[in-house]
């Protein structure tokens, strides 16, 4: 069973995917919302399809001091849409701070072209959401 990332965002939604055993993460995609939950949730629909999915995991754009921020509350709505959705699947939330920030480092860091970063930013988000789920479920396991 995998485990699916998603970068919530206004505009976008990055999506990241572990491999079969949960070892790594790779970026699937970033689905143009178009003002819409609907088309995220038809894409997420194609995805659990494909893959086995046990868990989604959301990232919380919290404010720097750990408060709720208006975002954070519109992702709410959206995993409350997920939870009615997929009610087989777990859902879980984690705090996805300064994950924009590492992503813009990391394509700065790979001189990925400005025109391109826009499209993959949030991929590279949802990766770092996933992985920093990832490394919790492993610190928890000790």
């Amino acid at each position: 069973m995998r485990i699916l990332g998603i970068d919530y965002g206004e505009a976008r939604v990055g999506i990241a995917i572990t491999d079969a055993l949960n070892v790594t993460v790779q970026g699937l995609e970033t689905i143009q919302r178009n003002g819409s939950d609907k088309v995220i949730l038809k894409r997420l629909d194609e995805i659990l399809e494909n893959y086995e999915i046990d868990t989604i995991v959301v990232g919380m754009p919290l404010n720097m001091n750990g408060t709720i921020s208006e975002r954070a509350k519109i992702t709410e709505d959206f995993i409350h849409k997920l939870k009615c959705k997929y009610n087989k699947i777990k859902i879980e939330k984690i705090d996805e701070r300064l994950t924009t920030v590492e992503a813009h480092k990391t394509m700065n860091f790979l001189n990925i072209n400005k025109n391109k970063k826009k499209n993959i930013v949030d991929t590279i988000s949802a990766v770092y959401i996933l992985e920093t789920y990832l490394n919790k479920l492993k610190n928890t396991l000790k």
